[in-house]
């Protein structure tokens, strides 16, 4: 139901345009002049909407994960990009820069003087660079807080640019009420801008954490503690991530995403699982105790809250144990007696993170943990290969398998692998959560 009304909130915003159009009862042009200029709107729209949507507002990614609302923002900029690419050339209109005398409604020539076709022309140009660069950032020489810090201006300027371009060179967007729309979209827009960098930070400030231990757990992963300065710390949802600032400025763009692996609640502090992939992960082993941290969450929805199932299963690959670790804890914290399985994937066995706790976990009453390898050494008596529909098939071979619950994290190759084999197995959609921790 709050997706529903997400979607129906976001088709209203962006249509508003075209219906505002169409009220102004304005004589009709030419067929694919006005469906260039509806795609002009639509795809501004879309631009200013996407800033929302990539604002960490908790408001949209609590509903329907943070990773979906990623993957919505990127698919909508790409047909943004392809409406606003395609409109230029679809006007039968001439482009001509001086208004007819007998043309008085300005029907026979788009009229578009300087300032209103480079401001067009720069919108046009930087829209698809943004995309492009945001599809291959991992290919490029950049630093993810540069590239951010990239994105963020890019996204600036499109906006602006296209908004003087709409104001200036669009028929229907002269008229006042339009033209307010408009500039209440830009605001918005700009707005999240300033509550993400700004207001965000602000809240950061007040409840500085810090940190209490690094210690190497596996194969280049480490784990790491903190805990609040003062005050209780952080309330969230066993599952749930947060962005990361390690001894920088909360007004800095130097933070990452990572999921908790500590219970809620725990006087030992917040833990994170965390493997080294980048440039902040690569130097975790250098991270000293004291050192301050800030957190933006928690996010995410991969959480029982609101869920149910005749049993739990949790699904991981890799470092995406982390947030299931979490949930595994919390059930054992609360003495849930719902029968658990845990199937944690790995390509070696020294990837494996607390192995001795899983082993212990696995002793208990209605636990079951089923460790995978890929490349087992000889002597391996977990199971072997991929997490598959023909392992799935083996480890919930049983009757009431498909009235479960089954969050699933890890890589996208295995989130797919394991989402199609449990639908296979008849598995609702509604019974399966996962979050993907990567995306382009």
């Amino acid at each position: 139901m709050h997706a529903l009304i997400l979607i129906a909130v976001y088709l209203a915003v962006t249509l508003t345009p075209l219906v505002l159009s169409v009220l102004q009862g304005r004589a009709m042009r030419p067929f694919w002049d006005e469906i260039s200029s509806g795609l002009a709107m639509t795809a501004f729209a879309i631009v200013l909407v996407e800033f929302v949507l990539s604002g960490r507002f908790k408001v949209i990614s609590a509903r329907i994960g943070m990773d979906v609302t990623m993957r919505i923002h990127q698919l909508l900029a790409r047909t943004a990009l392809v409406f606003a690419l395609v409109h230029p050339f679809l006007y039968q209109t001439p482009l001509l820069n001086f208004e007819l005398p007998w043309d008085v409604s300005r029907q026979l020539t788009l009229g578009l003087h300087f300032g209103s076709l480079a401001s067009g022309l720069i919108a046009w140009i930087a829209l698809p660079a943004l995309v492009l660069v945001s599809i291959f950032r991992d290919q490029l020489p950049y630093r993810y807080e540069t590239w951010r810090l990239m994105h963020g201006a890019g996204a600036v300027l499109i906006a602006v640019a296209g908004m003087h371009h709409t104001l200036n060179a669009g028929r229907y967007s002269s008229d006042p009420v339009l033209a307010g729309f408009w500039i209440l979209l830009l605001m918005l827009a700009l707005g999240s801008l300033v509550y993400s960098y700004v207001i965000m930070p602000l809240k950061e400030t007040s409840q500085p954490y810090q940190v209490t231990s690094v210690r190497k757990i596996a194969r280049r992963t480490w784990e790491l503690t903190i805990k609040p300065q003062r005050g209780d710390g952080l309330q969230f949802e066993a599952g749930q991530f947060v962005w990361l600032n390690l001894g920088h400025s909360p007004f800095s763009l130097h933070e990452n995403p990572f999921s908790i692996s500590s219970a809620p609640g725990l006087e030992a502090g917040i833990q994170f699982v965390i493997k080294q992939a980048g440039d902040l992960t690569n130097h975790m082993g250098e991270v000293a105790p004291g050192t301050t941290a800030f957190l933006d969450g928690p996010h995410g929805n991969l959480t029982l809250k609101g869920r149910s199932g005749k049993g739990i299963a949790l699904i991981a690959g890799g470092v995406g144990v982390a947030p299931l670790l979490s949930i595994a804890r919390q059930l054992d914290k609360d003495s849930d007696a719902r029968p658990l399985v845990l199937v944690y994937g790995n390509r070696l066995a020294d990837q494996i993170v607390y192995e001795d706790e899983l082993k212990l976990l696995a002793g208990k009453n209605n636990r079951d943990v089923r460790l995978v390898l890929s490349e087992p050494e000889p002597g391996w008596d977990g199971l072997t290969g991929m997490v598959d529909q023909t392992m799935l098939d083996d480890v919930f071979g049983f009757d009431d398998a498909a009235q479960w619950l089954y969050l699933v994290c890890g890589p996208p190759a295995m989130l797919d692998a394991v989402e199609t084999a449990l639908m296979a197995r008849s598995v609702p959609a509604s019974q399966i959560v996962s979050e993907r921790f990567y995306y382009d």
